[in-house]
C-alpha cells in the first residue's frame, strides 16, 4: 500500500527497505541513485550510499527523507567516487528513525571497509546483540542490521566472505543484503529466500559487464539493465575483477517467499520470482470476484495499490471499471497542529471521491488490505457522503491476523482489526453492506498454484495464518500460539 509521509496516516503495512548495488561502472555511485529512486516505495525514511575508489578508499552520504532530496545535490554525488557503490532504502521496523540508523551501516576492519545494506528483519537479533555486547561489542546503532557487523568482526575465520558466512549462519531471520568490501561486491538471500533480490547486467567498456544487484526488476529498467536472474534462496553471490561467483552454505530447502510482494509490496511493473506483479494482482483480482462478487454498478480501486486487482475484479464479473477516489499525490508532513478533527479528516488529504462516478450507485471498492480498519472506514464514509446506494468492500488479502516479525511494519495483533472481529463485526465497523476478503486457497490459486500445501507451503503467509515459517526466538510467546487465531489472555 503506498506510503503517505503524512504522520496520521498509519492504517497500512509500511514497505520493508530496499537495496541496490553497481560493480564496476564508471558512474557507479549516480545508478545506485537511480535505482533506489526506483525502490522509493519500499521505503521512504531515510537514504544512504557507499562508493569504493581505487586503493580501497570508502565514500559515504546518508541522510533522512527522499531519495531526491538527499542525493539530488551535484556536489554529493561529485563525492561518492569509485566504480562500485551500495545503496539502501530505509523504512524502521527496528530502531529509532535517525541518522545512525541510517542504512548502509559501514565498518572498517582488519581486512579493509566493509558496508552493508539489509531488508528483512532478523528474530535473534536481541540475544545476539546481548551477547556480543558482553564480549565487548559497542553498538553504534539500534537497528538489527547492526549484528552483522559486530559478527563479522569477532569471526574467527580469515577470509571477509567466510566470516561473512559464518555471521549468517549465527542469525535467525529473513534478509536480502547488499555488501561491499574492497575487493568485491556481495549479495545474499536468507535460506526461505522471503525477501526479493535479483542480479543484473549491463554492457561496458573494454567488453567487460558492469552487475547490479537489486530488491526489484523495476530498479535495474531504470538504469537500463537487464535481467540475469533471481538471486537464489539461501545463495550468496561475490561479484569482484574476476567475475561472479555463487556460494550456496546452507542445505538446500523449500523457499518461503513473502506472499505480500504480490498483493503490493512490489511495484507493479516489476517481475518477482519469475512472475509479473502486475498481471498478478489482476489474476487475485478476479479471482476475488468468483469467490464473492456482489450485484453492483461500478468497481472502484482504492488508489493506488487497489487498482490492479480492481481492474481484474470489473473484468471478470463484467462491471464498469472506474475511478471513484482520486488520489492526491502531492501529501506531505502536515503544516496544521494534529488536533482530533485534522485527525479525523486527514484520510481527505490523501483520498478525494469523485462524485459523478458514485452519486447513486452500488458501489464495489476494492483495496489490498485491512489493518486497523481505520482508514477503511473513513474512505467508505467519503463514498456514502458521494451519494452512493451501497457500499460493499472486497479485499485482494486474507484477513491479517498476526503480526509480521520479517521486515513488514505490521501492528500488534491487538491493533489488527481481524485478529479482534469476525468478518461480520469488521463490516459493521466500518460501514459496509458487505465485506469479502480473498480466500486463501484463491489466492494460492490466483499466484499459479493449486492450492495452498498445508505441510510445505509454497509462500510465506504468516500474517493469515500464524504459520511461521523462521523461530520468533526473540518473541517466544508470539511463537507459542502463533498457529491459532484467536488471542490469549493478555495478548
Amino acid at each position: 500500500m503506498t506510503i503517505s509521509t503524512n504522520p496520521h496516516d498509519d492504517d497500512k503495512f509500511h514497505e520493508e527497505c530496499g537495496v541496490f548495488g553497481v560493480w564496476n561502472h564508471a558512474d557507479a555511485a549516480a545508478l545506485v541513485a537511480l535505482g533506489l529512486h526506483a525502490l522509493q516505495h519500499r521505503g521512504q525514511e531515510a537514504s544512504g550510499i557507499v562508493s569504493l575508489s581505487e586503493g580501497g578508499v570508502f565514500h559515504t552520504h546518508r541522510g533522512l527523507g527522499l531519495v531526491g532530496d538527499i542525493f539530488g545535490d551535484a556536489k554529493v554525488m561529485a563525492g561518492l567516487k569509485g566504480r562500485a557503490a551500495c545503496g539502501h532504502n530505509r523504512y524502521a521496523t527496528t530502531g529509532e528513525t535517525a541518522l545512525r540508523n541510517v542504512q548502509p551501516l559501514y565498518a572498517d576492519f582488519e581486512f579493509g571497509g566493509f558496508a552493508v545494506g539489509h531488508n528483512g528483519n532478523l528474530t535473534n537479533a536481541q540475544g545476539l546483540r546481548r551477547a556480543l555486547v558482553k564480549r565487548g561489542c559497542l553498538f553504534q546503532s539500534s537497528t538489527d542490521s547492526e549484528v552483522f557487523i559486530h559478527l563479522i568482526a569477532i569471526s574467527l575465520y580469515t577470509n571477509v566472505i567466510d566470516r561473512l558466512i559464518d555471521a549468517l549462519k549465527q542469525v535467525q531471520g529473513a534478509y536480502s543484503l547488499v555488501a561491499l568490501h574492497d575487493g568485491a561486491l556481495i549479495g545474499a538471500r536468507d535460506p526461505l529466500g522471503v525477501r526479493p533480490l535479483v542480479l543484473g547486467s549491463m554492457p561496458n567498456l573494454g567488453g567487460q559487464s558492469s552487475w547490479i544487484l537489486a530488491s526489484e526488476t523495476c530498479a535495474l529498467d531504470i538504469v537500463g539493465a537487464e535481467f540475469v536472474r533471481d538471486i537464489e534462496p539461501g545463495e550468496l553471490v561475490v561479484i569482484d575483477a574476476t567475475g561472479l561467483k555463487s556460494i550456496k552454505p546452507f542445505a538446500q530447502t523449500a523457499s518461503r517467499f513473502c506472499i505480500f510482494e504480490y498483493i503490493y509490496f512490489a511495484r507493479p511493473d516489476s517481475v518477482v520470482e519469475g512472475t509479473g506483479v502486475y498481471e498478478s494482482r489482476k489474476l487475485i483480482g478476479a479471482e476475488l470476484a468468483r469467490e464473492s462478487h456482489v450485484a453492483a454498478d461500478v468497481v472502484v480501486p482504492v488508489p493506488d495499490s487497489g487498482v490492479p486487482a480492481a481492474m481484474g475484479y470489473a473484468r471478470e464479473c463484467g462491471v464498469p471499471f472506474e475511478l471513484g477516489i482520486i488520489r492526491n499525490h502531492y501529501v506531505g508532513r502536515t503544516f496544521i497542529e494534529p488536533t482530533d478533527q485534522i485527525r479525523h479528516l486527514g484520510v481527505k488529504l490523501k483520498h478525494s471521491a469523485n462524485r459523478a462516478m458514485l452519486e447513486g450507485k452500488r458501489v464495489v471498492l476494492v483495496d489490498d488490505s485491512i489493518v486497523r480498519g481505520t482508514t477503511s472506514k473513513k474512505i467508505v464514509e467519503m463514498v456514502r457522503q458521494a451519494g452512493a446506494a451501497e457500499v460493499h468492500m472486497r479485499i485482494s488479502s486474507p484477513p491479517t491476523t498476526h503480526s509480521c516479525f520479517y521486515g513488514i511494519d505490521t501492528p500488534s495483533r491487538r491493533q489488527l482489526i481481524a485478529a479482534q472481529h469476525s468478518i461480520e463485526e469488521m463490516a459493521k465497523l466500518i460501514g459496509v453492506d458487505s465485506l469479502a476478503f480473498i480466500s486463501l486457497e484463491g489466492l494460492y490459486r490466483a499466484l499459479g498454484q493449486n492450492g495452498r500445501n498445508a505441510d510445505k507451503p509454497q509462500f510465506c503467509d504468516a500474517c493469515f495464518t500464524g504459520d511461521y515459517a523462521i523461530p520468533l526466538t526473540d518473541w517466544p510467546a508470539e511463537q507459542a500460539h502463533a498457529a491459532t487465531p484467536e488471542l490469549l489472555p493478555g495478548q
